[in-house]
């Protein structure tokens, strides 16, 4: 694609204007056409690390190659640093941007030393100031005694830092980091995204994750966006996206979740389900007698001593950090329904016994976007779905 000659790459977008702004950008493949990135709007912010969550296939990675410049978009513009990157008149190629790149196999070079990896991207810089620069950063991700070391020689955790230290090394305007995790061995996961993480606040530069792992988007983010088939179906806190999901996909796909088919009963926030009235439910404004669909996650839920809910566990789970139990509670119309819950640890449950639930609202939100597309009476094995038009007693909720 033609377009004007790009200036002189910026260091940063001013102050009123995001690092990263999306506007309706689409990108389709052939043959299909498959809609890879479907009218997709967002605005990144400087500083801040927003990650794209999403399950494989979803455009996750085909909307960070776009941020890139790795893909052209079929529609829509891109803003890079508060230039216009790709739209229908202009285009800025991937070395001009001012991006650095973090792929999901680090791509190091295994023929260069790690200070001659590091320097690779410096070809802007004089160079005689190039090994100072990749010292320099080498120290910041702590890796300053393995200049001279190769690739070859490092673990995997060593290699992802370096893989870091070169997209920084520029000093560009965003990172953009690519599954970054994927290839770690469990036990090191979380102790290089924690590594990584503090470097980038303490560098202070501009972050976009793409990872399809739910722990990891809502350990590092400062915002999550929910993407589905091309979509953005969510942007958020972590905490927003976890406790007040906006759709039956960002419910079900972010963690565990109940999915309670009700109706608004009162001012007071109390929505009718099969399991008795959930009160104080965040319902987003809905009138009485509107049709919701209540999420309400695992450890929402904890045991009581009595005046609950009532219900016999099914099977039990110990994670360490508590027990999830499946437990059917008895419906209105007859038979049981079935709800995923936390328990505490400290005492053994097990299958078989009968235990009393209080709901804390707090975990309760009514599912924005399902009020008008949700086929009330739907189920699957891992977001159960009551039927709303039962008549029950209030379910004991905390304070």
């Amino acid at each position: 694609m033609s377009g004007p000659e790009p200036g002189p790459v910026p260091s940063g977008p001013s102050a009123a204007e995001p690092v990263i702004r999306l506007d309706g950008v689409s990108k389709q493949y052939w043959p299909g056409p498959v809609d890879a990135v479907k009218d997709v709007s967002l605005d990144v912010r400087e500083g801040e690390i927003l990650t794209l969550l999403g399950p494989s296939g979803c455009g996750k990675s085909t909307t960070l190659r776009l941020v890139a410049g790795f893909e052209i978009p079929d529609a829509g513009e891109i803003r890079v640093g508060g230039r216009l990157a790709a739209g229908p008149r202009a285009w800025i190629p991937p070395e001009k941007r001012g991006v650095g790149m973090v792929f999901q196999d680090y791509a190091l070079f295994p023929h260069l030393t790690v200070g001659e990896n590091v320097m690779f991207g410096l070809d802007r810089l004089p160079r005689s100031q190039r090994p100072s620069r990749a010292r320099e950063v080498l120290g910041i991700v702590d890796l300053a005694p393995f200049f001279d070391r190769y690739p070859h020689e490092l673990s995997g955790g060593q290699k992802q830092r370096v893989a870091l230290a070169r997209a920084i090394a520029p000093r560009p305007v965003l990172v953009l980091m690519d599954e970054p995790f994927s290839n770690l061995d469990a036990h090191l996961r979380d102790q290089v995204r924690d590594e990584v993480v503090g470097i980038l606040r303490e560098t202070g530069v501009t972050c976009v994750f793409v990872s399809h792992d739910q722990r990891d988007a809502l350990a590092i983010s400062d915002r999550v966006a929910v993407m589905n088939r091309g979509r953005i179906e969510q942007v958020g806190t972590p905490r927003e996206i976890y406790k007040h999901p906006e759709s039956i996909f960002v419910a079900t796909f972010v963690g565990r979740t109940n999915l309670l088919a009700g109706v608004v009963q009162n001012e007071d926030g109390c929505v009718l389900t099969d399991f008795g009235s959930f009160c104080r439910v965040d319902r987003l404004g809905m009138p009485n007698g509107s049709q919701v669909l209540v999420a309400v996650r695992p450890d929402g839920f904890e045991a009581t001593a009595g005046g609950g809910l009532r219900g016999r566990i099914l099977t039990t789970l110990y994670t360490g950090a508590h027990v999830e139990a499946e437990v059917a509670i008895p419906s209105a119309h007859g038979g049981d329904r079935k709800l995923i819950v936390h328990l505490p640890p400290s005492r053994g449950y097990q299958p078989g016994e009968t235990v009393e639930l209080r709901l804390d609202p707090d975990f309760a939100s009514v599912v924005r976007n399902a009020c008008h597309s949700l086929g009330f009476g739907s189920a699957s094995a891992t977001s159960p779905v009551a039927n709303s038009s039962a008549s029950a007693s209030p379910v004991a909720a905390g304070p």
